[in-house]
């Protein structure tokens, strides 16, 4: 019996992709498993067929998992079982968020949930380029109504050439690594990170994408037409209509937002205005309409103010808060803000502000990554912050949102390729980015902030890293404005939200959203030269505060050295139970950490006071030291035995000082000479070549006495 209608498609690089549908997840809405090689992901969307009362927005939920068993792993922890999702998971849940929540209908307020898992993997392919796919084909195939199918494709490039989807391994040599959402017809997002590369080398990753993504379109479209159940889409009505009411809203309220979006007025004033004009409104009408329509009338407000803010935007060329269209915001930075810190700064732009901590730490700070696919560590971290004080709100805070976790990793891509390598930059570095005022583009702020911190820090950074988000306006006719360092209105009622980061050599991190049907790639081009000339203006802004990192690091930073010894003295010095190296710590005051590379151990000894850090170097150094016959050392008498003593001559090394050995006179009792505990001088004069023994003797420091002539 045949279970199931299956499509493929052919991808640029070789290999096939298969999206297969009705024999998994039936009763889902829509439920599709796709495979390449032997990485496979089940997608199911399921919706809701009324809206909740009250509901004037789209409640979509995008999850995505990787489940461990799909590469043959436990999960850690105590329960193993998986538990809430990693950054990762996060942001590959709003990647496909991003791509899909514009294609729905506006007016579709139902409750939405799409869920995408990793089942199986063949540890090469990257699933999180699949998984838009996997998502919008399991929409496509349901009666979910969707101006879709959409896709995403990952763009590296590897020694000069573009490659679609790259392994794990490839990735780690490309200089490009970009995600990109589109249509058959329409841009829709862009992410990524890039190695100081060119405006023309990152749209010519975009033009490549869009041509592999058209493909897994129409394979969807394909793959529907098979499906009966998704040629007919259900009906709804989540929305009231009142077209009466929207013509008289718009007849008095238009040319009152216009005057209001052309005044040039500070957010708080322009929102109270617009709150205030609304109201006025609201007490034209009946107290029963009122009641009744408060709500119709806010949606209908929203829209004349959105159409007033662009029409003024289209027509005088001026901005909500009276800029230019290519202006930024007044700049004001501070560094050493906070002098307990080991790095800190203020950046402020605008009404947007960013209070960002530089936090340098050893080996055993680093981040752990225990995942289905990622293993390892991580030593630059980025935390983002946004608390509701930051926007004038009040409202619960329930642990880190997925916004969060977004906007923080973005500007840490934008910056960690400005980390230098670990021979320059020993420490584990974290930043930490408190918003504490937000008017658009807190991320970018982050950048720029980051970048000073870290120049207060001390950490020398390959070169100073600024980020700048463009908006676009777009007009019926064509006519359109490229807007700089856009305000948080003209992100809410504007066509595109585009951040760039980058140095003067190039971009190194980018994030777009666009929705508006249609952009050509001239008006991303003018975006992104727009965008160059704004990054430039902010980054010298920057450098009249500070123009390079600190020649050293801040007093009460931690000092970092590092040793390298042979594999198998790591044993010696961590000794048995780690009594060693607890010891050092403990006598020194300093904090150890040893690993380990293809060749050598690597001890890294931190520790904030120079006479701790050499006298835990000297330790460690005499551990790992190899006895040398000849040499003299101060050693440690161990232990006496009937025949000798056994001396410690360096940690961890003991060698035999034979009774004979002791003196040139006869002893006829060890414990005469020599207890435990005594500190002896003594010669190496041999090492047995089988057994590695060491042989002593303190004789041998000794001046011989004269013999007696005899009678």
């Amino acid at each position: 019996m045949l279970i199931g209608t299956t499509q493929s498609i052919a991808t640029s690089n070789g290999d096939e992709i298969t999206i297969e549908t009705g024999k998994l997840a039936k009763q889902a809405d829509g439920s599709v498993v796709i495979k390449q090689g032997g990485t496979m992901l089940l997608a199911s969307v399921v919706s809701s067929r009324d809206a909740r009362e009250g509901v004037d927005f789209l409640p979509l939920t995008v999850d995505y998992r990787e489940k461990y068993a799909s590469t043959g792993k436990f999960p850690g922890g105590f329960f193993k079982r998986e538990a809430r999702p990693s950054d990762g998971e996060v942001l590959t849940m709003r990647l496909c968020d991003r791509a899909l929540r514009p294609l729905f209908p506006k007016d579709y307020h139902a409750e939405v949930q799409v869920m995408i898992s990793l089942i199986s993997s063949d540890k090469s392919i990257q699933p999180d380029a699949l998984a838009c796919l996997a998502a919008s084909a399991a929409i496509s195939v349901s009666d979910i109504p969707f101006a879709g199918p959409v896709s995403e494709a990952r763009v590296g490039r590897l020694n000069g050439e573009f490659i679609i989807n790259p392994t794990f391994e490839q990735m780690e040599e490309c200089d490009v690594d970009v995600m990109v959402a589109a249509t058959l017809d329409n841009i829709m997002m862009v992410e990524g990170e890039m190695d100081e590369v060119s405006e023309a080398v990152m749209l010519e990753a975009i033009k490549i994408a869009h041509e592999e993504i058209k493909k897994h379109c129409q394979a969807q479209l394909d793959l529907a037409s098979k499906i009966e159940k998704s040629k007919v889409k259900r009906e709804y009505s989540h929305e009231d209509s009142d077209e009466d009411l929207a013509k008289a809203v718009d007849a008095y309220c238009f040319d009152k937002c216009f005057t209001i979006a052309s005044s040039g007025s500070a957010k708080q004033d322009r929102s109270e205005a617009f709150r205030a004009l609304r109201d006025e409104y609201l007490a034209t009408l009946s107290d029963e309409d009122q009641d009744e329509k408060k709500d119709l009338v806010g949606k209908y407000f929203h829209d004349v103010e959105k159409a007033a803010m662009r029409k003024m935007i289209l027509t005088t060329g001026q901005r909500l808060d009276g800029r230019k269209t290519d202006e930024v915001r007044p700049i004001w930075c501070e560094v050493d803000y906070l002098p307990g810190t080991h790095g800190s700064a203020v950046f402020t732009r605008g009404e947007t502000q960013s209070l960002t901590t530089i936090t340098l730490g050893t080996k055993l700070d680093e981040q752990t990554i225990d995942g289905a696919l990622r293993e390892g560590s991580e030593k630059f971290l980025l935390h983002y912050n946004f608390p509701p004080f930051s926007t004038g709100e009040a409202r619960p805070i329930r642990g880190v949102s997925r916004r969060e976790v977004g906007h923080g990793n973005l500007a840490l891509r934008a910056l960690k390729g400005m980390i230098p390598g670990t021979e320059d930059n020993p420490y584990t570095i974290r930043i930490v980015s408190d918003i504490l005022e937000s008017n658009g583009s807190s991320s970018m702020a982050t950048v720029c902030a980051g970048t000073l911190g870290l120049m207060d820090a001390g950490v020398k950074i390959k070169r100073p890293v600024s980020g700048i988000a463009m908006g676009l306006i777009m007009g019926e006719d064509g006519n359109y404005q490229v807007l700089s360092d856009i305000l948080g209105d003209e992100d809410h009622l504007g066509d595109m939200d585009f951040k760039v980061t980058g140095t003067t050599e190039g971009i190194t991190a980018c994030q777009m959203d666009i929705k508006v049907d249609g952009l050509a790639y001239e008006v991303l081009e003018k975006a992104l030269n727009q965008a160059k000339e704004g990054r430039s203006h902010i980054l010298n802004e920057m450098m009249k505060t500070i123009s390079e990192p600190r020649e050293d690091y801040k007093p009460h930073v931690p000092r970092i050295e590092t040793i390298l010894i042979e594999k198998d003295q790591i044993g010696a010095v961590i000794g048995p139970g780690g009594k060693i190296i607890q010891e050092i710590q403990a006598t020194t005051g300093t904090t150890i950490s040893i690993t380990e590379d293809e060749n050598n151990g690597i001890v890294q000894i931190a520790c904030d006071n120079v006479e701790g850090m050499n006298q835990a170097m000297a330790m460690v150094k005499g551990i790992t030291a190899k006895p040398e016959v000849g040499e003299e050392y101060m050693g440690k008498v161990k232990n006496v035995v009937a025949f000798g003593a056994f001396v410690e001559i360096i940690p961890g090394k003991e060698g035999l000082l034979h009774i004979s050995e002791i003196d040139h006179k006869r002893i006829e009792n060890v414990e005469d000479v020599l207890k435990p505990g005594d500190q002896v001088k003594v010669k190496l004069i041999e090492i047995d070549q089988k057994t590695g023994k060491l042989r002593l003797s303190r004789k041998a420091l000794m001046p011989r006495p004269e013999q007696k002539p005899v009678e």
